[in-house]
């Protein structure tokens, strides 16, 4: 299994060989074919040949592929070396990419990808050596990565052009390769039947040496994000189908690519699928023992359980900063987290911690320019579960003064340092006091510590706090030259920084990362989403063996959201809550904003609600970081640069333009609505 998922000499050899043909574009197949005698020979052959199939992947979590936090209100760079930044600023067109560095073209790569699982299905019996144990074992990687491929583009393109086994052949009439696309729900459901068909012959489980090997679950959890999608708003009829695909019709059979007719049943398929991968009973919300120097639980939330129950029923027992933060920083080791549905080890996110980083002066060297902005930052909870606008007097909110004391918690061991521990500094905004642990986990703010314990250079060595300010080591005056390089929000992301992460000075060093692809909080959050629409009880089968009966049962909406909740260390849903459905849809949007940040799921989100152009069409804001340290600083203004106020709000950029050379060689190739010009 192990050749399936690494590259060889042979596999890049193979790589180069087709490196610029595409699903429409058969030129280059024919000398593809030449190599296919000795490729399909043998097993180990074969084995390389998928891997380097699998290697044209774009890696999760690389924001240099995809359009993630930068394309939505999440996030903010000065820069657009991220596609995303510049997607949002309406520099992408069918014809040319956002940064003219072609990251986002990616329908060509996937359709390749497409064509050589078709051209191993169809060809592998041909190796001498292969068993029929083999070949089950490869029927499922091999079923799971069309599918994956499949669903990478439906993700960004909407309907998509279903081949099934055909590999495309050349040689053939002109009309052979004009095909049109199918509908979303046709798309959908061919991958989740693609999946199925993969979770058939895919393990449930994998050694720690094979992490990152499709799994069962990695399967059944697509699933279960697909249907959720399916079911959203956006594609589910109403008025969100209407304004942004109502006039979207298949020019080949004037079909409507987006379903206008809202069906309830999609909930009930999409909430069944999530409680699949619940009775897997294989997965579970990663925590951390609570230790002698955890953070005190709150105790005047209105919810008995919070300090009183051992999780899943509450937080008595567990450590909820670490709970959250271990998984990322790879204190907890990937390999072993049950959290991960699906999970794998990406230099992506290894390497991204260096946007992160503050910048040469404080000598960590850093490009310090993920902004995270405002809306995020004030959308996390108070400890005690109440919201900044609506703190209580036990943990209130403040916008001015300062923390006034030092306070550390998560005591010493933690992360094999003493100063690993978590400090808030004494110099910091009230702004920053008395917030929920998810918060200190995934983000920096002005005055916020970056222990970096491996660098032992004590010139190096960073003793104390990181400003954001315009005089401040983070700020403006710190960019040395690289005028960039600084949050312009006043907020970077530490969520994937592990204590002794160091980018310079004496042994310094960086543990390796994993990109958490589907956590198991997605899925219990997805079943609690899907519940709360349900008006009427449904029986979905599955499977052939596998019915679920389905109702907006709020036991079990609870019980799913809560388990978020608690590991956060923050208080249930009340009863008031849960009888609400539009406030339940609320909360989960809320919840989902800030569990997911920078986890490539907002971007998705907000556009499956239909939200996306309200969204978008706030103002993004931060802190006043022209100003120095001190109160003028910590007031919320807009962004001021002409990169923020020059994003565009436009209905279009719901899906990606199909690469205009490819509507131009198939005539019917319909061009996704708003990009036809």
């Amino acid at each position: 299994m192990k050749n399936i998922i690494r590259h060889s000499i042979f596999a890049a050899a193979l790589l180069l060989a087709v490196t610029s043909c595409n699903f429409l574009d058969v030129n280059d197949y024919f000398n593809e074919t030449l190599k296919y005698d000795s490729v399909f020979h043998n097993k180990r052959n074969l084995e390389r040949y998928l891997g380097a199939t699998a290697s044209l992947l774009m890696p999760e979590g690389n924001f240099y592929y995809v359009p993630g936090p930068m394309a939505c209100d999440e996030g903010f760079c000065l820069t657009n070396d991220f596609p995303g930044s510049a997607y949002a600023n309406g520099l992408m067109t069918p014809s040319t990419d956002a940064n003219g560095t072609g990251g986002m073209r990616l329908w060509d790569n996937y359709y390749k990808i497409i064509r050589k699982c078709n051209t191993i299905i169809a060809r592998m019996d041909e190796a001498v050596d292969l068993t029929a144990f083999d070949k089950r074992d490869l029927m499922g990687t091999i079923y799971f990565l069309r599918a994956y491929a499949y669903y990478n583009m439906m993700m960004v393109y909407g309907p998509l052009v279903l081949l099934g086994d055909d590999i495309m052949d050349n040689n053939e009439d002109p009309a052979y390769y004009d095909r049109y696309r199918a509908t979303f729900d046709e798309t959908v459901d061919y991958i989740c039947d693609e999946l199925e068909k993969a979770a058939l012959y895919l393990p449930t489980t994998v050694t720690v040496a094979n992490f990152g090997a499709p799994t069962r679950g990695a399967a059944y959890g697509l699933i279960s994000r697909i249907r959720l999608i399916q079911a959203s708003p956006l594609y589910n009829g109403g008025a969100a189908a209407r304004i942004y695909f109502g006039d979207w019709k298949r020019t080949y059979d004037g079909v409507n690519y987006v379903s206008q007719t809202y069906d309830e049943r999609k909930w009930a398929v999409a909430a069944a699928a999530a409680k699949r991968v619940m009775d897997m009973n294989m997965y579970q919300l990663h925590t951390v023992e609570r230790k002698a120097g955890t953070r005190p639980l709150p105790t005047n939330t209105g919810d008995p359980n919070l300090t009183a129950e051992n999780f899943p029923y509450g937080a008595a027992n567990i450590d909820p900063f670490s709970s959250y933060s271990d998984m990322f920083t790879s204190e907890t080791l990937p390999q072993r987290n049950t959290e991960f549905v699906w999970g794998r080890m990406f230099d992506a996110t290894y390497n991204y911690l260096v946007v992160t980083f503050p910048l040469p002066r404080l000598n960590m060297g850093g490009l310090n320019c993920f902004g995270v902005t405002q809306k995020i930052i004030d959308n996390y909870m108070m400890e005690d579960g109440h919201t900044i606008n609506d703190s209580s007097t036990d943990y209130p909110y403040s916008t001015t003064g300062t923390v006034g004391t030092n306070i550390i918690w998560d005591g010493p061991g933690h992360g094999n340092a003493t100063s690993a521990s978590y400090q808030l500094a004494a110099t910091a905004s009230n702004m920053y006091k008395n917030r929920e642990m998810r918060f200190y986990a995934s983000i920096s703010f002005s005055q916020c510590y970056w222990p970096a314990t491996t660098n032992t250079t004590a010139a190096n060595k960073l003793n104390g706090p990181v400003s954001y300010a315009a005089d401040g080591s983070g700020g403006l005056a710190g960019t040395y030259g690289y005028p960039l390089n600084y949050p312009i929000t006043g907020y970077n992301m530490r969520k994937y920084v592990h204590a002794e992460d160091a980018y310079s000075g004496s042994g310094a060093t960086r543990l390796n990362k994993a990109f958490p692809i589907i956590r198991y909080a997605e899925i219990l959050l997805n079943y609690a989403e899907a519940l709360n629409n349900l008006q009427s009880s449904y029986d979905i089968a599955i499977t052939e063996d596998s019915t679920y009966h389905v109702i907006r049962d709020e036991a079990e909406m609870a019980a799913a959201f809560n388990q978020v909740r608690y590991r956060a260390g923050l208080p249930g849903l009340t009863a008031a809550e849960l009888a609400d459905a539009d406030k339940i849809q609320e909360l989960l949007e809320r919840e989902r904003m800030v569990e997911f940040i920078f986890e490539d799921r907002r971007y998705y989100d907000v556009r499956r609600w239909g939200k996306y152009l309200e969204t978008e069409s706030e103002p993004m804001q931060g802190m006043n970081v022209e100003a120095n340290e001190g109160p003028d600083y910590y007031q919320v203004v807009p962004i001021n640069h002409s990169k923020a106020r020059a994003r565009v709000a436009d209905k279009k950029l719901v899906l990606l333009p199909l690469d205009l050379n490819e509507v131009r060689k198939a005539t019917l190739l319909d061009q996704n609505p708003g990009w036809q010009d």
